[in-house]
């Protein structure tokens, strides 16, 4: 089995939401196990990271950056960051605002750098945004249109019906999408394998 964390900070329940729904389409993969931490609990026991092969962060973002919580757990690993324990292990982020922009791209960046790092090979976010090919805005996949990680827009006070269908499908497609990734990066394919033989 390979293992991701899903680790997030969520102070209304949004970005929960979207980081157990991520959870879900990578549980859809064959071969994945998902743990849902809390960067707060992770902050006081970053060593736990290591029994992990692959990230997913989360935050809100706030005043254009990641949340007090989510800053704390990227600082507690700098003794990781020492010794590169965590290099080449696969990451990917995602981040809630109740604005459709909210300056959620510098939020995702922030995480980037940041796992850039720590040696961390970073997958972004492939999905083509399905309203160009006729889907209607609120039920299309990557409606905001982000490529370097997932965005989601929180529009009401509620996590139980904020977010539109297409940010659902978004967050579980992104999950699915990430664990595939993993699985390919463990198992390579016997093309991928000759290939790696001949170069």
């Amino acid at each position: 089995m390979n293992k991701i964390a899903v680790i997030y900070h969520s102070a209304h329940g949004h970005t929960e939401h979207i980081a157990r729904l991520i959870a879900e389409g990578a549980r859809s993969v064959s071969g994945i196990e998902v743990d849902l931490l809390q960067a707060q609990d992770l902050a006081a026991a970053p060593d736990a990271l290591l029994g992990f092969d692959a990230y997913i962060l989360g935050s809100p973002t706030y005043l254009g950056g990641v949340s007090a919580q989510v800053k704390a757990f990227m600082d507690a690993t700098g003794g990781l960051w020492r010794s590169q324990q965590l290099r080449g292990r696969l990451a990917a982020g995602f981040t809630v605002s109740a604005l459709p922009a909210g300056d959620k791209q510098s939020t995702l960046l922030s995480m980037f750098v940041f796992c850039m790092q720590h040696g961390m090979l970073w997958v972004g976010n492939p999905i083509l945004p399905e309203q160009h090919s006729g889907v209607a805005y609120d039920e299309a996949a990557n409606r905001l249109g982000s490529w370097s990680g997932l965005m989601a827009q929180a529009e009401k006070a509620s996590s139980a019906d904020s977010f539109v269908p297409g940010d659902i499908k978004t967050a579980r497609l992104f999950g699915q999408n990430f664990a595939a990734t993993l699985q390919r990066l463990h198992h390579p394919s016997p093309l991928t394998q000759s290939l790696e033989v001949v170069g």
